[in-house]
């Protein structure tokens, strides 16, 4: 009796695994193998100057660390994150409150806020780079006939090319994020509002006692993909500013593509690569194991 259920216990878990091989295949083929790869190859200098890899070390690290290009785009992807990944999430929830209602033109006003998703980041780009024209840009145009004032050309300005990306981008992520707080709005009961409203609650309170709190899984997922989202981006560099000026619109995914495809050092773009997935870990897995603490799962 005890071998028989030996045996059907064994047959569970080969088929269980047979029935995941082709997932765990294809996740070591596109995902571990090539992280692992990376982070052997930063420590190597590898580029078309050399046949195979050579093995130095930790010297790409440490010539990273003495250019002041790499702190400059380091500091520069951290400030775009906070100046995108914030407002998008207050932006996205607030459409997704406003949407939750019913009122006459929903429809329109749901298609109209997820447009911009569906467009290609590449015809986004295009289309912001005509906006901050400096002279027939509407920007410009506008600006100019409210102050009086002529901004030039932004996107060739340190102190504004960072936020005239980062508005281009949250214009572009918050209907993406807000399809995600929307989906959890509606799968809400509503008893907890009701019971609210029966014991005098207003607006504000309902909002902040009972939804915000409820919305907290959600809350934990759309943090997590805006991240992700907003630190691996680079075609707005590419077709907007190509770093320009003087790096100050650098990130450091187009500084990896730079290293590994304008200057060949796949080395060091090996090395960057690796602190991009380091800073990917520390803002994440903190927050992730801190905050699923406080959530509740239905």
């Amino acid at each position: 009796m005890t071998g028989k259920r030996l045996s059907d216990k064994a047959k569970t878990t080969i088929s269980s695994w047979l029935l995941l091989a082709p997932a765990v295949i294809l996740m070591c083929m596109f995902t571990v193998y090539p992280i692992c790869k990376n982070i052997y190859l930063s420590f190597c200098k590898s580029g078309f100057r050399y046949k195979v890899p050579a093995w130095v070390g930790l010297e790409n690290f440490k010539d990273l660390f003495a250019d002041p290009v790499f702190w400059k785009v380091l500091v520069n992807t951290i400030v775009f994150l906070v100046i995108t990944v914030i407002p998008s999430m207050v932006i996205g929830f607030i459409l997704a409150i406003v949407l939750n209602s019913k009122f006459k033109g929903l429809r329109f006003l749901r298609s109209a806020f997820f447009y911009p998703v569906v467009m290609p980041m590449i015809a986004v780009a295009c289309i912001w780079r005509y906006l901050y024209m400096p002279e027939n840009g509407m920007f410009a145009t506008l600006i100019e006939a409210l102050f009086h004032i002529k901004i030039g050309d932004v996107l060739s300005q340190p102190q504004t090319v960072l936020p005239c990306l980062a508005i281009m981008y949250v214009w572009k992520e918050s209907g993406y994020l807000m399809i995600f707080f929307l989906s959890g709005l509606q799968n809400m009961s509503e008893d907890y509002f009701e019971a609210a409203k029966i014991d005098g609650g207003n607006f504000w309170t309902i909002l902040t006692r009972i939804t915000v709190p409820l919305m907290a899984p959600t809350t934990l997922f759309v943090t997590m993909i805006e991240l992700t989202n907003a630190i691996k981006l680079v075609d707005h560099i590419v077709i907007l500013t190509q770093g320009k000026p003087n790096n100050g619109s650098n990130l450091l995914m187009h500084y990896i593509y730079q290293l590994g495809y304008q200057f060949f050092d796949q080395g060091k773009a090996s090395a960057v690569t690796t602190i991009l997935l380091i800073l990917l870990m520390v803002i994440s897995l903190p927050r992730f194991f801190n905050s699923d603490k406080k959530v509740h799962y239905n």
